[in-house]
């Protein structure tokens, strides 16, 4: 432990400097930030866990300072062996190309994610270069990336704030702008400005506001069955909706499962169909329902040469992409999806306080909550769900809790001495008073004395 007056020589000494001289970890190296020339600000390893050497050597930097420009600054740092490179300074503009090439960018699973990589990302750009913000107030607009700082990051947190995007909308660009500046950490300076710790918004913020995804009923799920054989009600390609329908109802998948499911994947001759998922990358095989085999024994008879989908005009659609290279089809399938459920009398989203979008309540995902709270009720194994719906599936967690309720109703009963409103004293009580009679010890009277006590 370092003495007191060793701590006061060390405080005394890190008011000499110009800039912050700190450890990252306990006994870690030191680092050495400061602003080195026209507001530009650099952060340096000085690759040492010895104060003081760390200090000889921030004490070196702070001469640099002194310089009469960026460019002979630059120099001289240049000129200090084993510090932090300095770089050319990164235009916002030019984050993205960067990023894009760099080996330890995020990789998704799916090829949407990228975009909205690229979308977040620009969001940021539009509101550090001053195209966009709450209006409160007059902010200097930012041209490099090493312009990102901890407080800029902040203050970028609380106008997102206010554009009314649910939590979970809010962490997930978060988390894209941290990994994305995480890979340009060394053009920031040498420090992820989006490392800090409150960048992140806690679920609890919506919990009195909270909509949740809501399953169908078994009754619900028969109207839509009905919907689907009434000619009265249509929808474009009713028929291939129909048999997406039945394969959600008795398979539990997601929708682009369901959609993009192919035939080299159905086997008709011993009621099988895998999947493997596009969301996860799990391959899982389910047992064929009798009501699924007969509408996809119908779905056969619209089999077209050389297209290999079960509803293959749904595919089609669903695999749209407009000219910048999005998809947009899954959105038309889905508003498809959607008007089956209205016509049941079921209102798929709400308005939620707080929130310029509606949530969702009843969608296709509905079946795949229904599937699986059929399944509890009927008292399916947990990990048989679980190896039908994918086991990183959080939607058992949610039906199958019931399972331990009974154990912990039989704790609490235990505690209070209450055992389904009669306490246990109350009941020996009444055995006793039954035997007082002295009965014959008939199987009637045993019968008894058992539902006495059980």
């Amino acid at each position: 432990m370092m003495k007191a007056s060793g701590v006061r020589k060390s405080r005394k000494k890190l008011n000499q400097l110009r800039g912050k001289l700190r450890q990252k970890e306990k006994n870690g190296p030191y680092y050495y930030r400061l602003m080195v020339a026209n507001g530009v600000r650099k952060e340096f390893a000085l690759k040492t866990a010895d104060f003081e050497d760390a200090f000889r050597k921030a004490t070196d930097l702070d001469a640099v300072y002194e310089a009469p420009n960026q460019e002979v600054a630059i120099a001289q740092i240049n000129a200090i062996k084993g510090f932090s490179k300095i770089v050319e300074p990164l235009p916002l503009s030019e984050i993205w190309e960067k990023y894009e090439v760099h080996p330890d960018r995020a990789r998704p699973l799916t090829p949407h994610e990228p975009l909205m990589y690229h979308s977040t990302l620009q969001e940021f750009i539009d509101y550090a270069e001053g195209r966009s913000g709450n209006g409160k107030g007059k902010r200097s607009a930012l041209s490099v990336i090493s312009d990102v700082t901890p407080e800029v990051v902040s203050r970028y947190v609380d106008y997102l704030k206010t554009t009314r995007i649910a939590v979970d909308t809010h962490n997930r660009k978060m988390r894209r702008l941290r990994k994305i500046f995480e890979c340009l950490k060394d053009y920031c300076g040498g420090e992820n400005p989006f490392r800090i710790k409150h960048i992140f918004r806690n679920a609890r913020e919506e919990q009195g506001s909270i909509v949740q995804r809501q399953p169908f009923t078994k009754e619900q799920e028969q109207q839509l069955r009905d919907v689907l054989d009434d000619d009265k009600f249509q929808v474009m390609n009713k028929n291939e909706v129909k048999v997406i329908y039945y394969i959600g109802m008795y398979t539990g998948q997601r929708m682009k499962d369901c959609v993009l499911l192919r035939w080299t994947k159905v086997d008709l001759n011993i009621d099988r169909v895998w999947v493997k998922q596009f969301k996860t990358g799990k391959e899982v095989t389910i047992p064929i329902a009798p009501e699924l085999k007969k509408a996809l024994l119908e779905a056969q008879t619209w089999q077209e040469s050389g297209n290999s989908y079960v509803c293959p005009k749904v595919a089609v659609r669903y695999n749209k992409i407009n000219a910048e290279g999005k998809n947009v089809g899954n959105n038309l399938v889905n508003l498809d999806i959607l008007r089956v459920i209205r016509w049941i009398g079921l209102e798929p989203s709400v308005e939620v306080p707080g929130r310029d979008k509606k949530m969702t309540v009843y969608g296709f995902h509905s079946l795949r909550h229904s599937f699986c709270s059929f399944c509890a009720e009927a008292g399916v194994p947990k990990a048989v769900v679980d190896s039908i719906l994918g086991t990183n599936s959080k939607i058992t967690d949610k039906y199958y809790t019931h399972i331990g309720d009974a154990a912990q109703r039989q704790a609490i009963n235990a505690i209070s001495g209450v055992i389904e409103n009669d306490s246990l004293k109350d009941r020996v009580q009444a055995v006793i008073k039954l035997l007082d009679t002295k009965p014959e010890p008939t199987q009637s009277v045993l019968d008894q004395i058992r539902k006495i006590l059980s």
